[in-house]
């Protein structure tokens, strides 16, 4: 009886298909040690690059519902991918939930990509959208801190502990080999972040900001096609939106059962490459590939 209740302490899984999560956080250190040892492989840098995107679906989806059922398994699992992102994963409680999801896309939602000079969609505005997204969450992060420094002060120090783990791992790889942990580390780490933030770009530019964005659900653009098995059905994301607590693996049936017959066909595309082809690259010489904003001049603020 004790060792069945032992065993009943392990950690275990919430969804079996967190699996794929194990194995990106898994290979991405994995594939950075190989090339700090035998030399740069463009093939493996390539996939590496990659699997930057995927660890920043794992850490939001990681945020959204938590993998493990274990406390510690997930304290851990933070501390792992604060690691591996090159970032506390702290931050995505007050940028993330507390903020995009609270107030979807609307005008209380410090990153609204309508913000920044407008609203825009197109290629500068996606490369600049990270920089100007991080000078208006950081000041959230502060608070946030100075919140948990008055009422939560043991969950200060688990997110100071993350800063520190953080900056650890930077100084010392790049004591031993400052070359090396620019080019294995933080470079693709910086990538990694930088898509985390443009992605709310993609999702979201001349998307529906105003007062009846959520009747209409005009606040986001989905993209469906195979990227989305590769990256957990991060495109789908009206039904993670309306569902934010559902595990990753569930949003293809929430999509199609429930969202993808009433979202606007406009913001239904058929892939991701397709689509920043089109808007991104096409669209500087052939005005017809531009998107059109749902955006009613007056809510632009």
């Amino acid at each position: 009886m004790a060792r069945m209740r032992g065993s009943r302490r392990l950690p275990m899984l919430r969804h079996w298909r967190d699996v794929q999560s194990l194995a990106y956080m898994a290979a991405l250190p994995a594939l950075m040690a190989w090339q700090w040892i035998y030399g740069l492989n463009w093939l493996l840098y390539g996939l590496m690059l990659f699997l930057t995107l995927g660890i920043g679906v794992v850490h939001h989806n990681h945020t959204h519902l938590r993998m493990w059922r274990h406390r510690g398994a997930n304290r851990a699992t933070d501390m792992a991918l604060t690691l591996l992102q090159g970032h506390p994963t702290f931050v995505f409680f007050p940028a993330h939930a507390g903020n995009h999801h609270r107030y979807q896309h609307g005008p209380r939602d410090v990153a609204r990509t309508y913000r920044y000079g407008g609203d825009t969609n197109h290629l500068a505005g996606y490369l600049l959208h990270p920089f100007q997204a991080v000078w208006s969450l950081y000041p959230l992060f502060w608070r946030w801190l100075a919140r948990l420094r008055r009422y939560w002060p043991g969950a200060l120090r688990y997110c100071l502990w993350q800063y520190a783990a953080w900056l650890s791992l930077w100084g010392g790889l790049l004591a031993v080999n400052p070359s090396k942990a620019l080019v294995f580390v933080i470079v693709p780490q910086l990538h990694g972040l930088h898509w985390l933030l443009a992605t709310n770009y993609l999702q979201h530019a001349h998307t529906d900001g105003g007062p009846e964005r959520r009747v209409r659900l005009s606040y986001a653009r989905n993209f469906e096609g195979w990227v989305n098995p590769l990256l957990f059905n991060i495109g789908l994301h009206t039904a993670h939106h309306e569902h934010g607590r559902a595990h990753w693996s569930d949003l293809t049936r929430l999509h199609v059962q429930h969202y993808r017959h009433r979202v606007d066909p406009m913001l239904i595309e058929r892939g991701l490459v397709p689509y920043m082809l089109r808007v991104f690259v096409l669209a500087l010489i052939w005005p017809r590939c531009r998107s059109r904003s749902l955006m009613r001049p007056e809510h632009i603020t």
